[in-house]
């Protein structure tokens, strides 16, 4: 009898679904807009200038980007600036953000999650697969735990080899 014959794969026939975040990473290049270099002596905005910025500026230069707004200077700015930047930078960039660069990615995956179909999930054993090439934003995971609960019959983390039990529905 050859030794091959008996060697079972456990993992291939456990039926658990490996289910790896980073196939939901946007490629899209990350930049950051901030509205600091508005500023007026590094202290306010002025309307006028800022509207004359907001005319001229060539917007297409964010065209496929993914855009976080932020202002690194201790000064006060309008809310109605940061939306006149969104309004301007939406038509070209792929994502426009208020906040880091670890708010734009927590957005991009729960975009890029929400267009999940959990029911192909549904009274499935899943495992949401950790430790990958790439660090992922721990909002990603809680994002995929808060989707899947309702529907799977497990979630596990890790590999399938070596999961760490998440959740189990009481039948």
């Amino acid at each position: 009898m050859d030794i091959q014959e008996n060697f079972v794969n456990k993992v291939a026939s456990s039926g658990l679904i490996t289910l790896n975040l980073e196939e939901y990473l946007n490629q899209g290049e990350r930049v950051v807009y901030d509205i600091k270099e508005n500023l007026f002596h590094g202290l306010m905005l002025r309307e006028k200038d800022f509207r004359e910025f907001i005319k001229n500026h060539d917007w297409s230069a964010y065209t496929g980007k993914n855009v976080s707004v932020i202002c690194s200077a201790d000064a006060i700015v309008p809310t109605w600036a940061y939306m006149l930047l969104a309004n301007k930078m939406r038509p070209y960039a792929n994502e426009v953000v208020f906040g880091s660069l670890e708010t734009l990615e927590a957005v991009l995956f729960t975009k890029a999650l929400a267009k999940i179909d959990v029911g192909s999930f549904a009274n499935e054993r899943v495992v949401v697969k950790g430790c990958g090439d790439i660090e992922l934003p721990v909002s990603a995971y809680v994002e995929i735990t808060n989707l899947l609960t309702p529907v799977v019959k497990s979630i596990m983390y890790g590999e399938p080899c070596s999961t760490v039990p998440i959740y189990k529905r009481k039948d």
